[in-house]
């Protein structure tokens, strides 16, 4: 094979066309172009350029790369062919009007460094008089990250409160579907009980939060801040010490966080709701046969759910959730004499006991076994909180729809009665506010949790920032874009209860999954000693639903070498960085960004620790529950055109 081009030549033959070069030599793979350097995504640089015979003779070309100055001119020739007499490589021949090309072999050519390369055409008997012109190119990684570090500050199991929209309110609010669309609006505007002996009825009228509601909502929650702080001071606190009593949750709340959230929304944790968007109740006394309003009463109504993940977080011997109503007087007529309102729980629960209502008032102390006010005791009236504890003692799972509505009663009269609808736990295809309790969870406690709540799983991409970087990279290009919370696409967990078999008959797990996508088709890729030992990690995780080996996955597979192949590698810029690169050994374009899953060649203890401590178990994911993965350390990059670089949290 002839290795030079035009200058090496001694002599020329005469006669014939001499062959031609192309005008626009590329590198790749993938062939794409930033500006004008073409990006590669991998080591094993493929040149390639045309080239032409006017006899119609075979041609090849000599392909010549060099390292550039600052402004990307020519430098000095790179060395491409190892033990090569002319650092040059040629390519095989091919027809004119083709298109020639060939490939550096690794550890030839350096991560982020700028090259520029050109071609020289032969026909077999004529060489080509000058080169093509320069075409630009540097390898460039998915994704660029320092080595990792020894300490972080990524909180990996922190979690958010949402705010959600009930499916299924009441009909004093809309309802919605699924998909979050309203399904029927607001239907109730006066529910009335039957007229006692003397022709008088109770109605009550339902009304979602209110401007003034929320101003309302606002002023008790100061005042029981003020309360609280008061009733520390008494206690013998210092100003500091009871204004850090202030400052929590006061004792009567059952969701911590709850108590100042504004009015007006719903909110939620993967344990505990918060239900703020309940509005308030007004009580009407009518003379029917007079067709007369005999008087009012009105109360501003909230929520909580508490859920324990495990028995012992809830002090009992049985897996648990709580409820509580807040009813808040705002203003009681004195033709009532005095109300009664009594909070009607109700559940589908099989294996569930329910105790009696406790009531107290916003500092906690003991209110009788019913939610009374006596008109001559105010205004202002105390706020009344009720709670009932609900033990599942059943075994498997259960999830245990809700449904909650109040009924009034007035001293005027010893008939007049009224119930108004709260609504329920959701719609079946949602049920956001439906507790599952089970046993199921190995290492833990029975315990019930709100799984309509999906955690998130943010994995620390300081101590972990090649598998951080790949899971990021795959996030994107995806089909399902498995995990991401920017394309709003779950996880789904493998759990111990899942009813799909491996071949011995037991529950498929992730050992059999990830046998699948790291199997023997996989092999390390050559790297810089710097990478040390490392393993196939597989995308989306093995322990996961989304996993290309599981059998009722979308993304499966018949084997990892349908996944997107990656490697890890030192950059060769003079900096301590690692890049994540397209291994091309199998598919020589790289990824096409259409495969459904990935594996990589990642750092033994990255792969290893990534997804250690992840916390199943406190948050009772059992099989298909949803959950996110978050990688705050490439978030900030938003496409895949241009190498993501890594950033430090914390």
């Amino acid at each position: 094979m002839a290795a030079a081009g035009p200058q090496d030549l001694g002599a020329i033959a005469a006669g014939g066309e001499r062959p031609v070069s192309g005008r626009n030599p590329s590198a790749g793979p993938k062939f794409s172009k930033s500006g004008t350097v073409w990006r590669v995504i991998s080591p094993q640089v493929v040149l390639r350029n045309t080239v032409t015979d006017a006899d119609g003779d075979t041609s090849n070309l000599t392909f010549q790369v060099y390292t550039t100055n600052a402004d990307g001119t020519p430098k000095a020739q790179v060395d491409i062919d190892g033990p090569g007499e002319h650092d040059v490589l040629v390519s095989s021949y091919v027809v004119s009007g083709g298109t020639a090309r060939v490939t550096v072999p690794y550890g030839r050519l350096k991560t982020g460094v700028l090259y520029t390369f050109r071609t020289s055409a032969y026909d077999g008997s004529l060489y080509e008089t000058v080169w093509s012109p320069w075409a630009n190119f540097r390898i460039e990684p998915y994704v660029k990250f320092p080595a990792a570090q020894t300490s972080s500050t990524i909180d990996k199991t922190a979690q958010e409160i949402i705010e959600f929209t009930r499916t299924n309110p009441g009909p004093a609010l809309p309802t919605f579907d699924a998909n979050g669309a309203v399904k029927r609006e607001a239907t109730q505007e006066r529910t009335c009980g039957k007229q006692d002996t003397q022709g008088r009825k109770l109605c009550i009228e339902l009304s979602p939060p209110t401007a003034e509601s929320q101003v309302r909502a606002k002023k008790r929650a100061e005042a029981l801040r003020t309360a609280e702080e008061a009733k520390a001071r008494k206690a013998g606190k210092s100003p500091a010490e009871a204004a850090a009593v202030a400052a929590v949750a006061p004792a009567v709340e059952l969701v911590d966080w709850c108590w100042d959230k504004p009015v007006g929304k719903d909110y939620m944790n993967r344990t505990e709701a918060c239900l703020k968007h309940i509005g308030s109740a007004t009580l009407v006394f009518v003379d029917a046969d007079k067709n007369a309003e005999i008087g009012f009463a009105k109360f501003d109504i909230e929520q909580r759910i508490k859920a324990y993940p495990n028995k012992g977080a809830s002090g009992s011997n049985f897996a648990e959730f709580d409820q509580q109503i807040a009813i808040m007087p705002v203003s009681i007529d004195q033709a009532l004499e005095g109300v009664t309102m009594k909070w009607n729980v109700g559940s589908t629960c099989q294996s569930c006991v329910t105790s009696s209502m406790k009531w107290t008032d916003g500092q906690n102390n003991n209110a009788g076994s019913t939610a009374y006010w006596n008109v001559d005791d105010g205004p202002p009236y105390g706020d009344r909180w009720g709670r009932v504890t609900t033990q599942w003692n059943g075994s498997g799972k259960e999830t245990i729809g809700l449904g909650w509505s109040v009924t009034a009663t007035v001293d005027a009269s010893s008939t007049a009665i009224a119930t108004a609808n709260f609504g329920t736990s959701g719609i079946d295809e949602v049920k956001e506010l439906a507790p599952r309790c089970d046993d199921w969870v190995a290492g833990s406690a029975p315990g019930c949790v709100l799984p309509y709540f999906k955690p998130t799983w943010t994995l620390d991409t300081n101590k972990y920032p090649a598998a951080g970087g790949y899971y990021w990279y795959m996030q994107q290009v995806m089909p399902d874009h498995a995990g991401s919370k920017r394309w709003d696409s779950l996880m789904h967990y493998l759990g111990p209860d899942t009813p799909e078999k491996n071949s011995a008959g037991n529950p498929w797990n992730s050992n059999n999954s990830r046998d699948r996508v790291c199997d023997s088709t996989w092999s390390v890729h050559p790297s810089d000693a710097s990478v040390g030992s490392v393993d196939c990690d597989e995308y989306a995780m093995a322990s996961t639903h989304e996993s290309g080996g599981y059998p009722k996955s979308v993304n499966l597979v018949t084997s990892g070498s349908k996944c997107a192949q990656f490697f890890t590698d030192k950059m060769g810029d003079a900096s301590a960085n690692f890049g994540l690169h397209a291994d091309t050994r199998t598919a020589t374009n790289g990824p096409s960004g259409t495969e459904r899953c990935g594996r990589a060649a990642i750092p033994n203890l990255q792969n290893e620790q990534a997804f250690s401590g992840f916390p199943a178990p406190t948050w009772r994911l059992l099989d298909a529950d949803g959950f996110f993965v978050t990688l705050p350390g490439f978030e900030h990059c938003t496409s895949t055109a241009t190498t993501c670089t890594w950033r430090k949290i914390g």
